[in-house]
């Protein structure tokens, strides 16, 4: 049983998405892989966080198939699509949310209720070493599918650009999933971690399936 918006139903198959899935052998590379970031815990930026002017502005369409990366995270991420505009604009659908554990009912009219979050966000990117990247690769990591989800959108606002050791999913579940996507991403573009950061993430993957 899956407690979802409107109470206790069944909903098996989108209870199962909200869960860690890494196996032992993809926590065991995630543990070697967070090894291997680099602990900075007084990064130095030449500049002020702008989100526009270094990372470009939201939305860009990465990969060519005329719809913006916003969409094509909502068309990722929803488990049921209920309407469309167009063939990129999803004007309703069902979010398994990965944050809350809860299902969400997404409407394009009220689309505040569900977010496209950077799971590492732009601006802890931003100061921890995304400052040393081209604007390529700043645009790149804005728009990087690994680095976004849709959730909903009480938590993204919660999170802001909190770093691992002061922001995790309320859905304890996620955590080890969470954590792996950090990792995975802070290896990518060779961000740096603070020492608390770090342990957070490893406290983290502590929590994922040894089977």
């Amino acid at each position: 049983m899956y407690k979802g918006l409107n109470g206790w139903a069944e909903q098996s198959d989108a209870h199962q998405s909200v869960r860690n899935i890494d196996t032992s052998a993809v926590v065991e590379g995630t543990l070697s892989d967070l090894d291997k970031l680099t602990v900075n815990d007084n990064p130095t930026p030449p500049e002020k966080y702008n989100r526009v002017e270094q990372f470009g502005p939201a939305w860009k369409d990465v990969d060519h198939n005329g719809c913006d990366t916003r969409n094509d995270i909502l068309a990722r991420d929803l488990k049921t699509i209920s309407d469309r505009r167009n063939a990129c604009v999803i004007t309703a659908g069902q979010l398994a949310d990965p944050y809350s554990g809860k299902w969400i009912d997404f409407r394009k009219k009220e689309a505040s209720k569900v977010q496209i979050d950077h799971v590492v966000a732009l601006e802890n990117a931003w100061q921890s070493g995304a400052y040393k990247l081209t604007q390529e690769n700043r645009e790149a990591l804005a728009n990087d599918p690994d680095n976004l989800l849709a959730v909903n959108g009480h938590d993204n606002m919660a999170k802001g650009s909190k770093s691992a050791d002061q922001w995790m999913p309320p859905n304890t579940a996620y955590a080890c999933t969470y954590a792996s996507k950090q990792v995975q991403i802070k290896n990518r573009y060779a961000l740096t971690v603070t020492t608390p950061e770090k342990q957070a993430l490893a406290d983290a993957l502590a929590t994922c399936p040894t089977e």
